[in-house]
């Protein structure tokens, strides 16, 4: 089931929803994946700045194709669509301001303070409670449109086995439940002002400082795994692209811009 909000409005359950600093939101009751339905409208030319929200997914992916538990009626599933006029090597920062922009919003709604795991997850207690999935279209060498995906643990109290080492929400590690609508509209809110500031500023050197301040690798021994290569270093922080900087052990300095990231202590990363 489907239903198109237009500046706040009832969703499906029946309550009502937080007004949105953009136009349009669609909301589901169960789909497969919202970054799915987001590109297809994406593709059908539907207008930006479209927020897609579901209660449950049966089939949401991660980073690098991995599965992400879907439950119904406790977590923050939701894609935006945009077509920002950026060249396409800069569409990936956008992943770090959506994650200093969800940390933002859930201080402001919840209180709670967490920590971000470069360049896609937020952390509380060194496990995860959020994952964020950047995909891009083009239209020729131009961004056809952005879809930023975000899952986000709000109420959810069991996982499955395989998760409970490295997963976890916000009510488990506060024993309250919270206000999913609060957080989608704040993070919202953020994510809007640093948006727009980034495209004013055209890369990241205005959020530098509170991403690293925010950033679980900081001063962390981690270990890169690169296609072809692996080494540890010890993580600085990310510099105005976004990029990751590491110190190896012989003083030399490397800024990682793809590859898996895995620091030692969080969430099963050893």
């Amino acid at each position: 089931m489907e239903k198109d909000n237009r500046n706040g409005g009832l969703c499906e359950q029946g309550h009502c929803a937080a007004k949105t600093p953009f136009p349009n939101e669609i909301r589901y009751e169960c789909v497969e994946s919202t970054n799915v339905r987001a590109k297809a409208a994406g593709n059908k030319g539907v207008s930006e700045d479209t927020l897609f929200v579901a209660d449950k997914q049966t089939a949401g992916v991660g980073r690098r194709g991995r599965s992400w538990e879907s439950p119904a009626g406790e977590n923050i599933y939701m894609s935006l669509l945009l077509k920002p006029g950026i060249e396409p090597v800069k569409a990936p920062m956008l992943t770090l301001v959506m994650a200093v922009s969800v940390a933002e919003g859930i201080r402001q709604a919840t209180g709670i303070d967490t920590q971000i795991k470069w360049p896609n997850d937020l952390i509380l207690n060194k496990k995860k409670i959020c994952g964020i999935l950047t995909e891009m279209s083009l239209d020729g060498t131009k961004i056809g449109y952005v879809v930023i995906g975000v899952g986000i643990n709000v109420n959810q109290k069991k996982f499955v086995s395989e998760l409970t080492a490295k997963a976890t929400s916000l009510a488990l590690e506060t024993s309250q439940e919270f206000d999913r609508e609060a957080i989608i509209s704040a993070t919202l809110e953020k994510f809007y002002a640093n948006y727009d500031r980034f495209l004013h500023v055209g890369d990241l050197s205005y959020l530098q400082e509170r991403y690293n301040q925010s950033l679980v690798n900081r001063g962390c021994e981690v270990v890169i795994h690169e296609p072809g290569n692996e080494y540890s270093a010890m993580a600085i922080g990310i510099n105005e692209l976004g990029e990751l900087l590491v110190e190896t052990t012989d003083g030399v300095r490397h800024n990682v811009y793809a590859g898996e990231v895995s620091v030692r202590g969080i969430y099963g990363y050893v």
